[in-house]
């Protein structure tokens, strides 16, 4: 358990780091944006987000579960993250033909240039190869060489937003070209310690191998898809209902809220490999305790959520500045939908144990396509307010449907007896 409690704070002060250089641009950017243009970059984000299930199929995930089965060798190892990475290929190059294709609907769609859709692929190509060198070193417990390169990409996208912003005053235009620079340059470090590390060794394709990632990934996909549904698709239908002037400043209630998912992200990366460690020992005490604590965590969360509606429209206000000054009416329902999201952290983790993710994906689908229903009716009722009442609504179903399968697939003695 030391080096649990170890391994947090390092993922802790890493992504307490990483969130306060982003945070640090708001005021910046706030400033040096239009609210038009803070929505422009809401929707690439977007789009982002979207392509995230998409590009590499969350194979990602694949490769760390492998790192646990017993009995394989270094070599096959690499071989298998090879081809994990062909995927990678594969599926970045059928998109990008797609997009030849349906590129000017989809601008028109997103209301953005047609040639950041090509960007936008890029940085997710380049994103998983990022999340692909974290998550190696996350499961072997290797939590500072994990934190640099995490801090280092944010101080990248730091001084090209400055840079490209603020200097040469390029507007949304700038903010884009930072995280696509930025992008490459941390994509390129990533495979090079792959490739030093000896986590990956050139091969071709291997049928097998990626038979078996495609069978833990490909099912996540419609999971992924929920969690757009459910995080991001909110953008949409505020900029389809009141315009992109909206969109940005919900995006900037959204990131202020996520302070709370970066710190829940830091406990839950350090608790992966401990929880899978202790339940491959199948022992009762264990699970007892483990499931003690949870509660205790909730306990925690909960009393966060009531702060988060005292001091969230303040620090909305403090940073942001008037011109986004509606979002302070909306922070304390994100924060709350965020509390949930890291209840639903503690609990997700026993699905991908069990290796039964399709119940995971009917899950998330299923709030999701909720959120986007309740999204349609509310926002014309209450406006933001509505977008932010229907997260709020959409995490917490998500939270307790995932917590019930959780209970079925992996026995624990949750009534504590």
């Amino acid at each position: 358990m030391s080096s649990f409690f170890k391994n947090t704070s390092v993922y802790f002060l890493a992504n307490i780091l990483n969130a306060v250089i982003p945070f640090l641009l708001l005021p910046i950017l706030t400033r040096y944006l239009s609210v038009e243009e803070y929505g422009q970059i809401a929707m690439f984000q977007l789009l982002i987000t979207g392509l995230a299930g998409l590009v590499g199929l969350n194979t990602v995930g694949a490769a760390g579960r492998k790192f646990y089965d017993k009995n394989i060798s270094k070599s096959e190892l690499a071989i298998y993250n090879m081809n994990c990475l062909w995927i990678l290929v594969f599926t970045a190059v059928a998109i990008t033909l797609l997009t030849l294709l349906f590129s000017k609907e989809v601008a028109l769609w997103l209301s953005i240039p047609s040639h950041w859709i090509y960007l936008a692929i890029t940085i997710s190509f380049s994103s998983f190869i990022l999340q692909f060198r974290l998550s190696q070193w996350q499961i072997r417990g290797e939590a500072k060489k994990y934190g640099v390169l995490q801090v280092s990409n944010s101080l990248f996208n730091l001084c090209g937003s400055l840079i490209f912003v603020v200097v040469l005053s390029m507007g949304a235009q700038g903010r884009i070209d930072a995280l696509f620079i930025t992008g490459i340059i941390t994509a390129i470090i990533s495979f090079y310690f792959l490739v030093k590390h000896k986590l990956i060794t050139f091969s071709f394709p291997n049928k097998k191998s990626i038979y078996e990632a495609l069978n833990f990934g490909a099912p996540l996909v419609p999971h992924i898809f929920g969690v757009f549904l459910l995080s991001s698709a909110d953008r949409y239908v505020i900029n389809d209902s009141l315009g992109l002037g909206a969109a940005g400043v919900y995006l900037l209630a959204v990131q202020l809220s996520s302070a709370l998912s970066i710190i829940f992200d830091a406990i839950n990366k350090a608790y992966v490999p401990w929880l899978f460690e202790s339940l491959t020992k199948d022992d009762e005490l264990t699970k007892l305790n483990i499931v003690k604590n949870t509660y205790k965590y909730f306990v925690v969360l909960g009393v966060v959520a009531v702060f988060g509606f005292v001091l969230g429209p303040w620090v909305v206000t403090f940073v942001a500045g008037d011109n986004f000054s509606e979002a302070a009416t909306i922070v304390g329902w994100l924060l709350l939908g965020q509390v949930f999201s890291g209840m639903y952290l503690m609990v997700t983790n026993y699905i991908f144990y069990s290796k039964e993710t399709k119940l995971l994906s009917l899950v998330t689908i299923f709030t999701g396509a909720l959120n986007v229903l309740l999204l349609y009716m509310l926002i014309p009722m209450f406006g933001l307010k509505g977008a932010a009442y229907s997260f709020c609504a959409s995490m917490l179903i998500r939270f307790l449907l995932t917590w019930l399968i959780a209970s079925k697939k992996v026995k624990m003695p949750w009534l504590l007896v």
